[in-house]
């Protein structure tokens, strides 16, 4: 199999698992506003479990003996951290400017693997990750609540979701099914600590929604693991912003909200950062391939 069949691959899963994100993230925006982020952090993992536990079964990947336990403590910490911040900050902002934040990710996760992972980001790199920001910037038209005090636990929500993208290369080599069990079982056991403090009964609706929460968020955790196992991670970041198309085309289909020029104008600029990545890194390619 040749190198960019892998790396393929990895683009392919990594843009599935940015949809799976932004579908978790509208689900998740709803239950907030009625239960806590610990106990939707708790029911979650309960529902993921449903469907790690046959494949962990089939699959037995190695769960206590796991590599690098440090990383991988902080690879949950991180991640949990992330969606604290996330909830939270969107109780108080509007979801838009949270995800304005959370575009700054790639530009984070960029930064981190250079120093965390080695990794060489070329030019070009920068510059698509730079121009699909500002994409998003325009799409979003940030409000005067983006300078709030919740724009802080934003930023690093943004940042811990960075750090967790960036550990997850660093720890390709570990079982996909390990790191998602352990991230899982992290999560919901801090989310288990927050209950004697904030526990609202579900109606059994949203219990099952809690529920599909945590397997969106299982199989978000699997593509985008596997897909940093195969690829780069600074260059599956500029994709990233593909979330904006989502939410974009979610809000059409569910609640019949028509897109608005700057949406449309923000997109095409997103769009335009993706090509321009594709066309430099093909030229990158063509120009380290041996000849024949």
């Amino acid at each position: 199999m040749s190198a960019s069949r892998p790396a393929s691959a990895g683009v392919v899963l990594y843009l599935t698992g940015v949809f799976l994100f932004a579908l978790n993230d509208a689900l998740g925006k709803w239950l907030v506003t009625d239960y806590g982020v610990g106990q939707l952090m708790f029911v979650r993992s309960i529902g993921a479990a449903f469907v790690l536990a046959p494949m962990a079964l089939a699959l037995k990947p190695a769960l206590v003996a796991v590599e690098n336990p440090t990383l991988q403590s902080l690879r949950v910490l991180a991640m949990a951290a992330d969606t604290f911040a996330f909830y939270w900050a969107t109780r108080s902002m509007p979801l838009a400017d949270v995800m304005t934040f959370y575009m700054a990710a790639p530009l984070i996760m960029t930064a981190l693997s250079a120093p965390l992972l080695g990794e060489r980001v070329e030019r070009f790199r920068w510059i698509a990750v730079m121009i699909g920001f500002v994409g998003v910037v325009i799409a979003l038209r940030p409000t005067a609540q983006l300078f709030s005090w919740a724009s802080p636990i934003a930023l690093m929500g943004a940042t811990t979701y960075a750090l967790c993208q960036t550990l997850t290369r660093k720890l390709r080599r570990a079982h996909w099914l390990q790191l998602t069990i352990w991230q899982f079982a992290g999560g919901g056991l801090i989310g288990a600590a927050t209950l004697p403090f904030a526990w609202t009964t579900p109606t059994p609706f949203d219990l099952v929604l809690m529920a599909a929460v945590g397997i969106v968020s299982m199989l978000c955790f699997i593509l985008i693991a596997r897909a940093l196992a195969l690829t780069r991670a600074a260059a599956l970041a500029p994709l990233q912003y593909s979330a904006i198309l989502w939410a974009a085309l979610m809000g059409w289909i569910v609640w019949r909200d028509v897109p608005t020029w700057p949406i449309v104008v923000g997109n095409a600029v997103i769009i335009a950062g993706g090509l321009y990545l594709a066309i430099a890194a093909n030229g990158v390619n063509a120009r380290a391939a041996p000849p024949d």
